[in-house]
């Protein structure tokens, strides 16, 4: 047993879908000595943040930076564009969308569930076909906004955004499209201009690999003219009065100086490393991993492959198998943290994180510990996954894919 005061050799394996592990150039920028948030050294540091991030988000429309989690960017772009009792539809594709919709009914709106039969929403992404029939009955246009995750960090799913805006645009329907893509930005292919998000919500501690603590709300133009008529309260979170001080470098109220020394540092990296390869790295880890899941005779907890997501893999355990157990196992016998099954899932599956500073030798001797942890814990695996994976990664090497 691994005690709260021993710190064990080598390094702890953070295999979690985020928090993910921040790189040593990360660490160092946000050692940095603190400095005067309103002198003039600062809005150097403002304006890079807030122009690099954009090519992050692909877009050329304001990125609001916050001081907060994900969490909190979910409730200002809700509090931002909306009123009270205002009638919005959310998916269910998980814990994530669970969250966000409880979130909404607290602030006072009117959410919807759209799902799936039989729990099949945690096991598939949006169904732009419901969106879209769910729109045309609203003939009065009492629906003011669609919200929807990107990636759902508790299933292992990614859905596709554009076909969403389709769906909306096919309704012809005024309602705003808000998404999640808290876990998939930077990880995941994602365009905030060219699918037409008006609200994209994200957070730092995921594929851009910071800590927690830095959360974003990039704008489109319409969500902006919502955002005149909107009545539900705010001051801390409210649009107006960051986008009007950003223009000079600098933030209304204080940030957090260190973690956007960190943010300039990771997007830095990100940007050198050139978005499509980071990418294309995502989508062969996450394949590697799928194919050492298969070997082990399991099931993996995304049940449609057109939407497998790059970020994580959900492993779902045999009938009678705890996964918590299981992940207990891996920890105090391998310094090696798993994602636990959250909501619907828990203690059914658990899950893998291959995103953001993981490289081939961090997945294979993650594959390794949990292979070795289940055998621990007394699953009969069909298979080792060990080779399946090591010959997809010597097979197609770098950026390429099968």
């Amino acid at each position: 047993m691994i005690k709260l005061d021993q710190h064990p050799a080598g390094r702890h394996f953070l295999q979690i879908p985020g928090p993910s592990p921040s790189p040593d150039r990360v660490l160092r920028a946000m050692s940095y000595p603190t400095i005067d948030h309103r002198g003039p050294e600062f809005a150097k540091l403002g304006f890079k943040v807030l122009s690099d991030i954009k090519k992050i988000f692909k877009t050329e429309q304001p990125v609001i930076i916050y001081p907060a989690s994900g969490t909190g960017a979910w409730e200002a772009a809700l509090v931002n564009t909306l009123s009270a009792g205002d009638h919005v539809i959310m998916f269910e594709t998980g814990h994530f969308a669970t969250l966000w919709k409880k979130l909404a009914d607290n602030l006072g709106l009117k959410s919807e569930f759209l799902a799936m039969p039989d729990g099949q929403g945690w096991r598939n992404g949006v169904q732009p076909g419901m969106i879209e029939a769910r729109l045309r009955e609203d003939t009065e246009h009492k629906i003011k906004a669609v919200c929807v995750v990107h990636n759902e960090t508790s299933t292992g799913v990614t859905s596709d955004i554009l076909a969403v805006r389709k769906a909306i645009d096919a309704a012809k329907h005024p309602a705003l499209l808000m998404v999640d893509t808290i876990s998939g930005l930077a990880c995941a292919d994602y365009r905030h201009d060219e699918w037409g998000v008006d609200v994209s919500i994200s957070g730092s501690q995921k594929g851009l690999m910071l800590p927690p603590g830095i959360s974003f709300n990039a704008v489109s133009p319409k969500a902006v003219a919502a955002s005149e008529h909107a009545r539900l309260p705010k001051s801390y979170w409210g649009w107006k009065e960051i986008i009007d001080v950003n223009k000079t470098g600098y933030w209304p109220s204080t940030p957090n100086t260190n973690l956007l020394y960190a943010l300039a540092e990771c997007l830095d990296m990100l940007l050198e490393e050139g978005m499509d390869k980071v990418f294309a790295r995502h989508n062969r880890l996450a394949e590697a991993c799928r194919r050492a899941v298969r070997a082990w005779g399991l099931e993996i907890q995304c049940a449609d492959t057109a939407v497998y997501s790059p970020v994580l893999t959900g492993i779902v355990m045999p009938e009678g198998i705890d996964a918590d157990v299981v992940r207990k196992i891996i920890y105090e016998r391998f310094d090696l943290s798993l994602g636990t099954g959250l909501g619907k899932v828990k203690g059914k599956m658990f899950r893998i994180g291959h995103l953001g500073d993981c490289n081939d030798l961090t997945l294979m001797a993650t594959l390794a510990g949990c292979e070795m942890g289940m055998q621990l814990a007394g699953i009969k695996l069909a298979g080792s996954g060990l080779p399946a994976a090591m010959n997809y990664l010597c097979e197609y090497p770098g950026g390429l894919l099968a």
